[in-house]
């Protein structure tokens, strides 16, 4: 198998811009605010980026899409465990995927 040059070089780009986003969060994280509006405003950040995520595939999605989401969200409430119900919800888009074809 022959990988061109033009590729490599491009994987070796990502691959350094990659470390430099990560290693540039470590070193600024401590100096991120600990109190106060700024702080406050960073924890919510995850909420509101995953909202943006889910939002548009809820208004646009089938039935997969909105069966995943109650059964994420009643997962979250009756065991209050994010990771179970990350995977409730993967599980149940794939399910119904399979079974019904959406």
């Amino acid at each position: 198998m022959y990988t061109s040059p033009e590729a490599l070089l491009a994987i070796l780009g990502m691959a350094v811009a990659t470390i430099a986003i990560k290693v540039s969060g470590l070193l600024l994280a401590d100096r991120l605010p600990r109190q106060g509006f700024a702080a406050a405003w960073l924890r919510h950040i995850p909420g509101a980026v995953l909202a943006a995520l889910v939002a548009p595939a809820l208004a646009t999605g089938n039935l997969a899409e909105v069966a995943a989401a109650l059964v994420t969200g009643g997962t979250f409430l009756l065991f209050r465990n994010l990771f179970l119900a990350m995977a409730a919800g993967v599980a149940t888009v794939f399910l119904v995927r399979m079974l019904v074809g959406a």
